[in-house]
């Protein structure tokens, strides 16, 4: 059947209980205005509960395969329990759909969003009310449409995404490049971005459309190294600072130990500058699903997001909306680990910006100058935790015994939001940065990492801006910690480190220098929880995290003689899909030279996907391969990439990218 003619497939579904109404799923084809069809699988609600809300989840990384099963019983419960219709679409040049991916969000992707949006709500089960949500890039996309204000979209759940994709993002951080990113998501695009459509959804013409793919598709990665200020380029699909484009109920979901968690308090108060109805649910997990989480505790979020929904999708007055708009979980004092299964801590509730919360400040003591040491902060080698090997931070008791340290007594201290630390410093070199450090110290001297910030000197008036360092100059700056929550606990100590780096988080200085700390000043966002509204009850999630050491390579590996060192990477899966297998492998390392200060990056990606039906009634399996070879210099970042695919043995093209992209002075 051509992709012309709409609906391509349906079948039933097992419903998992509530009404015992079980509904259908269909694989369809969304219209664009310029021809191009989008796929989509929908979850249409039994036919006895009429015309219902549609809840759009709109993404680049393959529906019918590699996140074929991810959230599919959460699609069946949200219809068969609740009655909500669900669309899940494959993006322009990805899966399924037609047309090329040219990049992370681009403008034609919120015009083919709001084209689908109209076609759903044509449809006789869709009763004209639009949510969206998703994880990652489809919170980020939730966020952009919500900013377009497409007539039928109502209300969004965003899920560990952001306001700013320059700052909280997985490519810059304080104005620095993310190096060991570099061997993650922003490396295995490459590949994602070339594997051709299915055969049994697609069609007969799915070899044409895959050659034209991988043909025509440039890295990603090569657009965001030519981007390395804040620019007219990360403000498309950042909502900061425009916040008042936003007009309708925003739900926030963050996790204290994910990348985006920063939009957390921040955009609550945007919202709340411009009534809008908004909520945030933040707790204590990473970059993966609130029930399956490490750390936990774990919560089962689909009941929320159906509370969510109900009252502005259905007009249901379940009292959400009279509700404290703020709920987090505050964490404890706790030691160290790679992979928690849980975090100490209580919710809390609260208005927001909130009575109960209140700036203290400590001045910390004496003028010290500190030699940049380029391999701190392999304690905390990420700043977004998610699946091993993004795991959680370790003891940071080694990087803090090569930085400069200040230790506190917090007297029972709880934060809620983002510190600062102001301080006037001098740098030996043109290039310099600081990275902070916030940390929880136990009798042992045992050192949990609280919250963290950097910034790269250069960016000190603006991220849009690069200024050379004069040595020897003092300058006054304000670094910004990620937003968190924490409490010390009688006998702990709090611990502010300092250093001149935070590698392989972000990219060391290109050279040797030194840093002068004349005076600094800690800000921490105090949380009396004294009389606050009691916290909400949640349904509790998995007992037990779905994380395993498995096949996961994490290391760390320093040659003493040579001064150099790495952190190794390597994990893989292998699944079934509705139409085969997948095979998935990744590997990757970082390595920093501590004399001259010299980085590398290098990375592969091997994906398998296996079709038992190329549309012949004979199966097949196809390839793509992605390598990266990264260099810095004092000056420079090298870059090669490396894209091939293959059907079976036999390659159906290569390419290969060199670039030089300039520093500018980061």
């Amino acid at each position: 059947m051509s992709i012309h003619e709409g609906v391509a497939s349906a079948e039933s579904t097992q419903g998992t209980g509530g009404t015992g109404l079980t509904g259908s799923m269909a694989n369809v084809w969304i219209p664009m205005r310029d021809g191009v069809y989008l796929a989509a699988t929908v979850y249409i609600p039994h036919s006895s509960r009429g015309p219902q809300p549609c809840i759009i989840e709109a993404l680049p990384y393959r529906k019918d395969d590699a996140t074929s099963f991810s959230h599919q019983s959460e699609y069946e419960r949200l219809r068969d329990e609740y009655g909500y219709a669900v669309a899940r679409i494959d993006l322009r040049g990805t899966g399924n759909s037609g047309g090329r991916a040219v990049d992370e969000y681009p403008a034609s992707e919120q015009l083919d969003l709001s084209d689908a949006m109209d076609w759903l709500v044509a449809q006789p089960w869709c009763d004209g009310n639009i949510g969206m949500y998703g994880t990652s890039y489809s919170g980020f996309n939730s966020l952009q449409m919500a900013c377009e204000r497409p007539p039928h979209l109502k209300a969004i759940v965003a899920i560990y995404a952001t306001d700013d994709r320059h700052t909280d993002d997985v490519h810059y951080m304080g104005g620095l490049l993310k190096w060991i990113d570099l061997v993650d998501y922003p490396h295995y695009m490459t590949a994602y971005n070339v594997l051709p459509p299915t055969p049994a959804v697609f069609g007969p013409a799915w070899r044409e459309e895959w050659r034209a793919r991988f043909e025509k598709n440039e890295p990603w990665f090569l657009t965001w190294r030519e981007n390395p200020r804040d620019s007219a380029y990360w403000r498309q699909g950042s909502v900061r600072p425009a916040y008042d484009r936003i007009n309708i109920p925003t739900m926030i979901v963050a996790g204290w130990a994910d990348g985006y968690r920063n939009n957390s308090f921040r955009m609550m108060q945007q919202l709340a500058q411009n009534n809008v109805p908004r909520r945030l649910l933040a707790g204590p997990w990473a970059h993966a699903d609130t029930s399956t989480s490490a750390p936990g505790p774990r919560i089962d979020l689909v009941p929320e997001m159906v509370t969510w929904w109900d009252r502005w999708l259905r007009g249901i007055d379940n009292g959400i909306d009279r509700a404290p708009e703020a709920v987090w979980y505050a964490r404890a004092s706790h030691d160290p680990a790679p992979a928690l299964e849980y975090v100490p801590g209580v919710w809390r509730a609260d208005s927001w910006p909130s009575v109960r919360s209140s700036w203290v400040e400590f001045p910390l003591d004496g003028a010290r100058t500190y030699r940049v040491i380029p391999d701190v902060g392999t304690a905390a080698w990420i700043s977004c935790a998610g699946h091993l090997p993004w795991g959680q931070p370790t003891d940071q008791r080694y990087d803090d015994a090569a930085s400069i340290t200040w230790d506190i007594d917090p007297q029972g201290l709880e934060i809620a939001g983002n510190s600062y630390v102001r301080l006037s410093v001098s740098s030996s070199a043109p290039v310099a940065t600081i990275a902070i450090r916030l940390e929880d110290v136990g009798p042992d001297d045992t050192s949990t990492l609280v919250t963290r910030g950097t910034l790269n000197l250069t960016r000190r008036d603006g991220m849009d801006r690069a200024d050379a360092l004069v040595p020897g100059e003092v300058y006054d700056v304000q670094v910004e910690l990620e937003a968190t929550t924490w409490a010390w606990s009688p006998g702990r100590r709090l611990r502010l480190a300092i250093a001149g780096t935070d590698w392989p988080n972000t990219v060391a200085p290109p050279e040797s220098l030194t840093l002068t700390i004349q005076s600094a000043t800690l800000l921490l966002p105090k949380y009396d929880a004294a009389g606050s509204p009691t916290p909400p009850m949640f349904t509790p999630g998995n007992e037990h995290s779905s994380e395993s050491a498995d096949g996961v390579t994490w290391r760390i590996e320093r040659d003493v003689l040579a001064g150099t060192t790495a952190c190794v990477t390597a994990q893989g899966s292998e699944y079934q899909t509705p139409y085969g297998s997948m095979i998935e492998a990744y590997s990757g390392r970082v390595t920093v030279d501590t004399n001259t200060h010299a980085q590398t990056a290098t990375a592969d990606v091997k994906l398998s996907l296996t079709f038992l039906d190329d549309g012949s009634g004979q199966p097949t399996t196809v390839h793509s391969y992605a390598h990266l070879e990264m260099l810095s210099t004092q000056t420079t970042y090298e870059v090669s990439i490396t894209s091939s695919c293959a059907e079976g043995d036999v390659v159906i093209g290569q390419r290969t990218w060199a670039r030089s992209f300039p520093r500018d002075l980061a």
